[in-house]
């Protein structure tokens, strides 16, 4: 490599190199991706998209006073190397690492901490007008994808922005992708805006025609910047009006990968009196050839092969894959069977069900709050819908699934994917909150998975039941250490009986207790294991069970999950109770034994919190 990618001064480097310069600096910065990534997994190919671009604005913005706010923030790894963080790459992602997306505890150049879709812009709003109330005078920059402009909340932004006329930059990175293939109207608006050469060629002949005329041709060229607009309409009709017609100053299409022209593009965004939006066209995974021709599979991607782009791990079917291959089954037998996607269809295993059912397949694009409420629609008309989105991601959607759906008791099942802790991504990705939001709605079904022959059979189940209902499953492999459990049908299951304790596993956390109960046997003490298939609503039987200690284990935040609800139902029965539960705080990222040890929910810290509960007794 030509530049030294640990040198604290990038970001002068930035400034003062020629194009030429950084150009090789951007291939530097490719080749280092690649290398730390496949090694440590992560999110590629939309850092690999955004070399040029992020090097664009660390040339022009003066950072940390002007402020940037990456939307997601999975696209920031070159930002990182930028601003001095190239040696955390070694442990990104990693327990106690560098996290994979903008932390400002981690950077001052951080400005805004994200890890969800479609917020920068309204955050960067926010920012800008605390900017002008302080009378200070930087600049705001927002970099959001194409995908997620599909997202309502976003032109909520915009209607302000331009109403108010803000200062606010907002580059629109437009791949063509979020994690699927963009869907929907707004994408084939932007397709034809990056298609379409018309204008530019337009632009392009008509300041030629005019320049070549003697004397008076710099006049008419000058003359004829009045007109732009008529002339813009004219030329690509409605293609050209959604950002103006807010109020916003569109510059666009720009070659992201052309630093020249971007870096003349966002001075002339940055000394506009007004908002401006910078359309700018870059390709996902540009520059390695697996990443190029997979972007899907490189979006976030574990320890891989650089020579054959083939990941390195477990090759044992995941929760995901189980999920995808029961709903298309099933759907093979029940033409009412319609599956809905929020962007996220192969990530949760839908792409078989597409490539059976294609016409009963809804992917709505980045739009959580949508994805509910038109499968409340789909439900009260008839058709069984299977919602399948992460549960962090849901979490957008409680007041639908409140208000649209529980409350007219819609069978709609939610397929609730990456439940629990994920691992990697942290603190905005950790599903430890689903069982809090879903256990306070009235009449919602949680079905929790240990493994994926039960989730499988939990689906099978749920699209034949009535009303609304939730199955939660976690991030990873769906085969468990334990036994066969016996076939689902509706409630839980007695793996052993102990007169001393009794640990109540909720779904994935059956192999934590069955390994806490060994420990504890090993300590003398009578253990029974039940492996808690049904969360909501609460088994009855569980009133008289007959042990000395009842300990419900989840991977739930504590505060409404279901060892609160389970203290608060049965708290004058014989038995104490002991709730183990992820601590009423965010966990951060890192792998999931570490994480686990960390809140206290593994096999050790279980057994030691039941040991000590009984010593303090003594």
């Amino acid at each position: 490599m030509k530049y030294d990618l640990y040198n604290d001064d990038l970001m002068n480097i930035c400034k003062t190199a020629s194009v030429d310069e950084l150009e090789e600096m951007c291939e530097d910065i490719r080749r280092f991706l690649v290398e730390k990534v496949s090694k440590t997994g992560g999110h590629l190919a939309s850092n690999l998209g955004v070399v040029e671009l992020t090097v664009a604005l660390h040339r022009v913005f003066d950072l940390p006073r002007d402020r940037i706010i990456f939307d997601v923030g999975h696209q920031t790894y070159v930002h990182k190397i930028l601003t001095g963080r190239a040696a955390g790459f070694d442990t990104l992602r990693q327990y106690k690492g560098m996290s994979g997306f903008p932390k400002s505890r981690e950077s001052e150049y951080d400005a805004y901490d994200t890890g969800h879709s479609s917020t920068s812009v309204s955050a960067a709003y926010g920012m800008a007008v605390a900017r002008d109330l302080a009378g200070d005078d930087y600049n705001v920059i927002a970099v959001i994808g194409d995908g997620s402009f599909t997202n309502g909340v976003v032109y909520e932004a915009l209607n302000n922005i331009g109403a108010n006329q803000t200062n606010v930059n907002i580059i629109l990175n437009d791949n063509g992708m979020s994690i699927s293939h963009n869907v929907g109207a707004l994408s084939k608006y932007l397709n034809r805006i990056r298609s379409s050469q018309k204008y530019d060629q337009a632009k392009v002949s008509v300041k030629s025609a005019l320049g070549s005329v003697p004397l008076i041709g710099g006049v008419l060229s000058n003359s004829i910047r009045n007109s732009k607009q008529k002339i813009k309409y004219s030329v690509l009709g409605e293609e050209g009006h959604l950002i103006e017609d807010l109020g916003i100053k569109y510059f666009g299409p720009v070659d992201g990968y052309d630093i020249k022209h971007m870096t003349e593009i966002l001075k002339s965004a940055a000394e506009y009196d007004g908002p401006t939006l910078i359309h700018v066209i870059t390709t996902k995974g540009k520059g390695y050839e697996w990443s190029e021709k997979y972007p899907r599979k490189f979006h976030g991607i574990g320890p891989f092969d650089t020579q054959t782009g083939e990941v390195i791990g477990s090759s044992s079917p995941s929760y995901s894959k189980v999920f995808g291959e029961t709903l298309t089954r099933l759907a093979d037998k029940d033409d009412k069977i319609v599956a809905v996607a929020a962007a996220m269809g192969t990530a949760t295993g839908l792409i078989p069900f597409y490539e059976a059912h294609t016409e009963r397949y809804f992917d709505v694009g980045i739009a959580e709050e949508h994805a509910v409420v038109f499968a409340a629609g789909l439900a009260k008309a008839g058709y069984k819908p299977v919602v399948a989105i992460y549960s962090s991601f849901l979490q957008r959607s409680f007041d639908y699934l409140i208000e649209d759906v529980a409350l007219q008791d819609l069978h709609v099942v939610f397929a609730v994917d990456r439940a629990g802790l994920v691992g990697a991504d942290g603190e905005t990705h950790h599903g430890q909150f689903d069982l809090s939001y879903f256990s306070m709605i009235p009449g919602m079904t949680i079905l929790a998975p240990a493994d994926g022959c039960q989730l499988s059979e939990m689906l099978e189940f749920a699209v034949d039941m009535d009303g609304p209902v939730a199955i939660r499953y976690p991030r990873g492999s769906s085969t468990g250490k334990h036994l066969r459990l016996r076939k689902f049908k509706g409630s839980n299951s007695t793996i052993s009986t102990g007169s001393d304790i009794t640990l109540l596993a909720v779904g994935a956390m059956l192999d934590e207790a069955i390994d806490a109960a060994e420990i504890l046997k090993s300590k003398g003490f009578s253990v029974g294991v039940v492996n808690v298939a049904v969360v909501k609503p609460l088994d009855s039987s569980w009133e008289s069970l007959d042990t000395r200690l009842v300990v419900t284990i989840e991977d739930n935040v504590i505060s409404g999950g279901f060892g609160e609800s389970f203290a608060s139902q049965y708290r004058d029965s014989d038995y104490d109770i002991l709730t183990v539960a992820i601590p009423d705080r965010f966990v951060s990222h890192g792998d999931i034994p570490s994480l686990r040890k960390e809140c206290g929910i593994d096999a050790e810290s279980i057994a030691g919190k039941v040991t000590e509960y009984f010593e303090r007794k003594a």
